[in-house]
């Protein structure tokens, strides 16, 4: 049995995929490989996503340690922006394998067609 963030996990597997699992974490990580991101510049990467589902998503990544949020109060409007912490940024491997892993598909699908 495996433990993170008080949740018990059965196999290491399941523990990375309760962590970025689901259709918007992961792509949510993608984002924020290049560097820090402001809320409404995840929301035009993201335009399917409704903005609920952004925020609890956002929400839960940080509760799990994977990316940092910062409000920046000194002057209206009020700013948020989003970052990985270092344990998020050891899935960088991990996300960049599942994006490769994409294009492949497409890539192989395309030549299979011609």
């Amino acid at each position: 049995m495996y433990k993170f963030k008080g949740k018990e996990y059965p196999c290491c597997a399941s523990l990375t995929m309760g962590v970025i699992g689901g259709k918007w974490k992961t792509v949510i990580l993608y984002h924020l490989i290049d560097g820090t991101l402001r809320y409404n510049e995840l929301r035009k990467e993201m335009p399917t996503v409704t903005e609920r589902t952004l925020s609890l998503q956002l929400k839960t990544l940080e509760e799990d340690g994977i990316i940092k949020r910062k409000v920046y109060t000194s002057k209206p409007p009020l700013k948020v922006e989003y970052s990985l912490t270092d344990l998020g940024k050891t899935l960088i491997p991990v996300i960049q394998s599942i994006a490769n892993w994409g294009v492949f598909v497409v890539e192989e699908k395309e030549e299979s067609i011609v």
